[in-house]
């Protein structure tokens, strides 16, 4: 570890940077549905470009169904994200309401199971009975410990619609950059084509980089990879097209 990365590390773990990045686990993340829907976006109308230009459709083709598959697309991936979410949450809600009912009819159960729980988890004796009467004083504390030990689930804020959102307005903005070339541009379809390309290969890069840089993994491999799984399904469609094509002789 260099120099620089120890000095990272702990600026990482001081007081104030503790208190955020801990506060920040219980605010929903969107970056997951910015990153799903601006990579699926892309490869949705570029698999429309490649596809095309492989069953040797024209221009106008490629506009009428990339932008159709565009919204109605992004549309559905936005609605499966949202109700996905608020699927999440409710599977929450209905925890909880269980667990502050177990609580008020059979505490000394719940604290029994609390007592398990931090036993497994390597405490003892004296230790074990603080933590156990120190949880289960704070009824919040208590039935939040009951949700992410017991249930296994994340019990931070969800935000359906602005899930929903994000995906949507990822979706179309980077899945309109392969478009762009047969959308503004009058120059021969081949050359469109590689203009197209060019730019979904960008695109594919710097959210591939840009994930990484949130997640902190290595930035050129998160790129490369994001831009080899589009070439994957950009191939694929342009096999497809071109397969129709020579097989009905279109």
């Amino acid at each position: 570890m260099s120099y620089k990365d120890d000095e990272n590390l702990k600026d990482d773990h001081q007081f104030e940077a503790i208190q955020k990045r801990l506060g920040d686990k219980d605010q929903y993340s969107y970056i997951g549905d910015a990153v799903l829907g601006g990579i699926d976006g892309c490869v949705t109308t570029f698999a429309v470009a490649a596809g095309s230009m492989g069953g040797g459709l024209s221009v106008t083709v490629i506009i009428i169904l990339g932008l159709a598959n565009l919204l109605a697309d992004g549309f559905s991936m936005a609605a499966s994200n949202f109700l996905s979410t608020r699927s999440d949450r409710e599977e929450v809600e209905s925890a909880r309401s269980r667990e502050e009912t177990h609580i008020e009819r059979v505490p000394w159960g719940e604290k029994a199971e609390v007592r398990e729980i931090f036993a497994r988890k390597g405490f003892s004796g004296e230790t074990l009975d603080k933590v156990v009467e120190g949880i289960t004083s704070n009824r919040d504390l208590w039935i939040d410990t009951m949700l992410t030990e017991e249930h296994g689930l994340h019990i931070g804020k969800f935000h359906p619609t602005r899930a929903g959102i994000t995906t949507f307005l990822a979706f179309v903005l980077t899945g309109l950059i392969p478009l762009l070339p047969f959308l503004v541009l009058d120059l021969p379809i081949q050359e469109q084509f590689i203009l197209s390309s060019v730019l979904t290969g960008i695109t594919f890069l710097l959210i591939g980089s840009a994930k990484g840089i949130i997640l902190k993994k290595p930035v050129l491999k998160s790129g490369l990879f994001t831009l080899l799984i589009g070439g994957i399904a950009a191939s694929l469609a342009f096999t497809v097209g071109y397969a129709i094509r020579i097989l009905y002789g279109l």
